[in-house]
């Protein structure tokens, strides 16, 4: 497959948030961008292009005046960016990882992620840096601004850290204990992260964990009540089950689970958004976002 190295001024709009007219008026005025024309007449960017629009838009999001920032040389850029990324850390971390995104450059990835991590808790970089990240690139693929394997190199790095993560807290529970969750995705789904980082919240919180991972059908959930008389299963559901709705899948879980009392569902993830469920049994709760997620572990550490 061929990896996306030319970008439309549409493109740009939607990974900068520059309006593709107000680019032309940038690229007109200040020759601020030069992009290749096709035979038509057609703008297309290449990589260079796309991260000087990038650090460009950084410094006019922090005030900085476009006829201004048009007349610095790259390396005066470069460092009011540096500046500009020490006030505000969050953004920059974002930009920095999308450019080590379209550069496969898992050395910039590295290097931010521990810059963050010299101020911050892990939590705290998740919910402010990786969810918004994901969050963008999801948009810019599901728009073929980028392709799918950009997607995928981004998104397996941030994996990495949260499975680093959950090592160090497991490493630190010294004694043997019953877990009070099993965490699984169903079947065919693999869409990792969320189950994952739920996973970290809920060790994080004190409580012991059984991570099935991805692609457990959910018939094979009863095998795990021969080994466990009670305990929570916690489902992400973001793109499956695609043959059946959640209040369906629900059901077959109950028919499963039935004469088995003291095995709750929580599921959580987009598709229990979108289908909004509603009137749902005893024992089965949807989770609305991970940050619901840290909430209601709080409250039962407290009860």
């Amino acid at each position: 497959m061929q990896i996306k190295s030319q970008f439309s001024i549409k493109d740009l709009e939607n990974l900068s948030g520059v309006k593709a007219h107000t680019i032309r008026i940038w690229e007109k005025r200040y020759n601020l961008l030069e992009p290749e024309r096709s035979d038509t007449n057609i703008r297309k960017y290449d990589l260079i292009n796309l991260k000087k629009l990038l650090n460009v838009t950084f410094l006019y999001n922090e005030g900085y005046k476009i006829s201004k920032i048009a007349g610095y040389p790259e390396e005066e850029i470069n460092r009011l960016i540096s500046l500009e990324g020490t006030r505000h850390e969050k953004d920059y971390a974002i930009q920095e990882f999308k450019t080590a995104m379209f550069d496969f450059d898992h050395v910039l990835f590295t290097r931010t992620y521990e810059r963050l991590m010299e101020n911050r808790e892990f939590s705290d970089i998740f919910f402010s840096v990786f969810i918004p990240l994901l969050s963008d690139i999801g948009l810019l693929w599901q728009t073929n601004t980028i392709d799918p394997v950009h997607e995928r190199f981004i998104s397996e790095l941030i994996r990495q850290k949260v499975i680093v993560e959950i090592d160090r807290l497991q490493g630190k529970n010294t004694t043997k204990k019953a877990p009070d969750f099993a965490l699984y995705l169903p079947h065919d789904e693999i869409h990792e992260i969320g189950l994952l980082f739920a996973n970290y919240l809920i060790l994080k919180s004190g409580f012991g964990t059984l991570y099935l991972g991805n692609n457990i059908p959910i018939e094979n959930l009863i095998h795990i009540t021969k080994h466990h008389t009670k305990l929570t299963f916690l489902s992400y559901l973001t793109v499956k089950p695609d043959t059946e709705s959640v209040a369906e899948y629900v059901q077959r879980y109950q028919e499963l689970m039935q004469g088995n009392k003291g095995y709750d569902l929580w599921l959580m993830g987009a598709k229990t958004q979108i289908e909004r469920v509603e009137g749902l049994p005893d024992g089965v709760e949807v989770i609305n976002s991970l940050n619901a997620l840290e909430n209601k572990l709080t409250s039962l550490n407290k009860s």
